[in-house]
Order: C-alpha cells, then sequence, then structure tokens
C-alpha cells in the first residue's frame, strides 16, 4: 500500500488578535510544524488564498473588524480555501457558540485556557484526517483523468474501426470516399434540425445525435458482399441483378450483427448501424426493401438516411450518370414526401437544404477521384464481358 505522510512538514496558521496568544501557540506547535501566524480576519484570509496555504487553521473568535464565526465562513465558501481545515480556539464557552462554530464548518471546537496535549493530539488528528483526505481526492482526480484518457481512447477506436469499415465498403462501390461523409454530415444535420420536434425530441438527444453521425458511415457496409459484376455495372440492373442488389441491406446488418456479437457486449453505435444498413432502402408508404416496412415501423435513424442517401445520389456523377443541381435534386425528392420519405424530415430537409448543399460543396468529389472510380468500373466490366464471352 502507497505510504501517506500524514503530519510532516505540515504548516499551522494561527490567527488571534492577542499578541501573547499568538506567541504561546506558535511556541507549542513550531517543534512539530511550520507555523504562520495572522493577528486578524483579513491578514488570515490573504494568507490562506495564497499560493502556500495552510494545512490546518487555529482560529480565535473574539477579534475586532472581522470575528472567527466570519472569517469561517468566507474560508468555506472559497473553493480556494474550503478544504483546509479549521480548529475554533477561543474563550466562548456556551454550547450554542459552539454549535454556531461547527455549523460553519469547523472541524473542532477548543476553549480556553488551552491544555498543550489536547490542542496538540486534535491537530495532529485533524491533520491526520486532512492528509487522508487530500489522498483520496488526488487519487480519485488521478482516476477521473485516467477514465477520460480511456473514454476519448475507446471512441478513438470506434472512430477508426467505422471509417475503416466504410472504406472497405467504399473501395467495392462505385461510389467515392466522399459520400461517405457527406451523407454522414447530412444526417447529423437533419437530426439537428429535428431534435425539438415533438416526435423525434424523444429520439435525437444530443447522445444519440452524436451515435447517428459515427455510424452512419456504414450504410452501405452490406455491399462488400455484392458481385462485382452487379455492384460495378454502368447501367440498371435487371430485375434480377436487382433483387441480389437488395440483399446488401441484409448482409450490412448481418456483418455488424456478427462484430457485436464477437464483442459479446451491446455498443450503442452499432445498434444504430445495425438499423441504418438495414433499413435506409425503406420507405414510409411501404414499398421499400428489405421488409416492406412503413411509416413509424422505420427506424428514424434509417429515415434519416433515406433523406440523406437518395438526395447525395441525386447531386453526385456517377459513371452511368452526370449529377444533377441540387435545386433539380429537391424538385425531384418533393414527390417522394409522404411516400418514399417521412413528411416531417422531408420539410426539415427543404428547411435546411441549403446546409445541405454548403455540405455537398465541402466534401465535394474530385476529379481524380471520379476517373479512378470510373476506371474501374470500365475494368471489372471488361472482366465480366471477357468471362461472358469465354
Amino acid at each position: 500500500m502507497e505510504e501517506i505522510n500524514l503530519t510532516g512538514n505540515a504548516t499551522i496558521l494561527v490567527v488571534d488578535d492577542t499578541p501573547d496568544n499568538l506567541v504561546l501557540m506558535s511556541s507549542l506547535l513550531k517543534d512539530d510544524y511550520k507555523v504562520k501566524i495572522a493577528s486578524s480576519g483579513d491578514k488570515a484570509l490573504k494568507i490562506a488564498a495564497s499560493d502556500s496555504p495552510p494545512d490546518l487553521i487555529l482560529l480565535d473568535i473574539m477579534m475586532p473588524a472581522m470575528d472567527g464565526y466570519e472569517v469561517c465562513q468566507r474560508l468555506k465558501h472559497d473553493p480556494k480555501t474550503m478544504s483546509i481545515p479549521v480548529i475554533f480556539l477561543t474563550a466562548k464557552t456556551e454550547e450554542e457558540d459552539e454549535w454556531k462554530g461547527l455549523e460553519l464548518g469547523a472541524v473542532d471546537y477548543i476553549t480556553k485556557p488551552v491544555s498543550p496535549h489536547i490542542v496538540m493530539a486534535r491537530v495532529k488528528n485533524h491533520l491526520a484526517l486532512k492528509a487522508m483526505a487530500d489522498f483520496l481526492r488526488d487519487k480519485n482526480d488521478f482516476l477521473e483523468l485516467e477514465v477520460a484518457k480511456r473514454t476519448r481512447e475507446v471512441m478513438a477506436i470506434q472512430d477508426v474501426t467505422i471509417l475503416a469499415m466504410a472504406s472497405l465498403a467504399e473501395t467495392r462501390d462505385s461510389d467515392t470516399g466522399n459520400h461517405i461523409r457527406r451523407t454522414q454530415f447530412y444526417v447529423k444535420a437533419l437530426a439537428e434540425r429535428l431534435r425539438d420536434h415533438p416526435r423525434f425530441a424523444w429520439f435525437l438527444t444530443d447522445a444519440n445525435i452524436n451515435m447517428l453521425f459515427k455510424s452512419a458511415p456504414l450504410h452501405d457496409i452490406g455491399k462488400v458482399g455484392i458481385p462485382d459484376n452487379i455492384l460495378l455495372k454502368p447501367g440498371r440492373f435487371d430485375p434480377h441483378e436487382f433483387e441480389i442488389m437488395k440483399t446488401h441491406a441484409m448482409l450490412g446488418r448481418d456483418a455488424i450483427e456478427h462484430a457485436e456479437k464477437a464483442l459479446g457486449t451491446h455498443v450503442d453505435f452499432l445498434s444504430f448501424a445495425k438499423a441504418i444498413a438495414f433499413s435506409h432502402q425503406e420507405k414510409w408508404d411501404g414499398s421499400g426493401y428489405p421488409q416492406g416496412l412503413a411509416g413509424d415501423d422505420i427506424p428514424i435513424a434509417a429515415r434519416l438516411m433515406a433523406v440523406a442517401d437518395v438526395y447525395d445520389a441525386l447531386i453526385s456523377r456517377r459513371v452511368y450518370k452526370q449529377g444533377m443541381p441540387h435545386e433539380n435534386a429537391v424538385q425531384i425528392m418533393i414527390g417522394g414526401r409522404g411516400t418514399h420519405f417521412d413528411a416531417d424530415m422531408f420539410d426539415a430537409f427543404v428547411d435546411i437544404q441549403e446546409e445541405f448543399r454548403s455540405i455537398a460543396q465541402r466534401f465535394v468529389d474530385t476529379a481524380s477521384e471520379l476517373d479512378k472510380k470510373e476506371e474501374k468500373v470500365a475494368q471489372a466490366h471488361t472482366v465480366h464481358h471477357t468471362k461472358d464471352t469465354t
């Protein structure tokens, strides 16, 4: 066990307006402690609040200008001095006086004339208690710092894990990495707009919005399980291909669920990620996939992502299409209000559409990124075509 120095090198502040009392107490304490003296309450407060505060204060009550009660009260109301133990050393012997001193926060009350042995014993005991309290407080502060540090590390690991998984999906998809960033910020902006809405306030807390932001990049993680000849096809899917493509929602949910089971514990951001990955292709009228959910049966997280994902798909250039202007995308999406999208969410999107435009501009795809993606798609199409003709 770590050794604690209970009383060694302690400093005692003696406060009394009578010089003889200051001399008496100084001579009593000086062999065992460092002693400071103050002949007034004002001087005592200045010493206590200095860069070298005392470890304990012996305080007289009956002093001019500012009595001991007021000094004690001020000490206990100042965060810098409130933890310094105060022992009243006074000629006031009434029970009411003692009660008042203890009520103000003093740890002890010794009446004059004093017994040197009693004073020394009580000083020693209270210094020991203070030393232990300081030790525990320092330990607690250290543990709080360690917990905060570990929490930051865990959060950083979560962030890196999410981005790594999302980047894995992005390497197989025709979308760019900026699609991941854009949709992440779209979802956050839309959630913040709706945080006070009566339908969503219960869910869109600060903590949940943060989880949504973290988990949004995993919305298309299931695409890692889709064959290249379908995933990278530079045109429309035939019905069979589309059915295979639709399985990416289930594949994403299952992959995240597998990771969660491997961890052996519930993780909030993975629960959000599962809901988004599995259900962001659902539509408000029940015509989406994979389950054909409708209305409020669709998780809120997935409904938010649906707005973000469709908007980004419309404005973004792909190998098989040009991106359309923001205004055109919004006009097309209006037709999905109440059918594809939750009407209240869509209205919030319209209200903050300029913020969506700004996010899109901040994370715009560069020509080189698009060229690389198009080259990849072309290569995959060539390989697939060659296989089909041999």
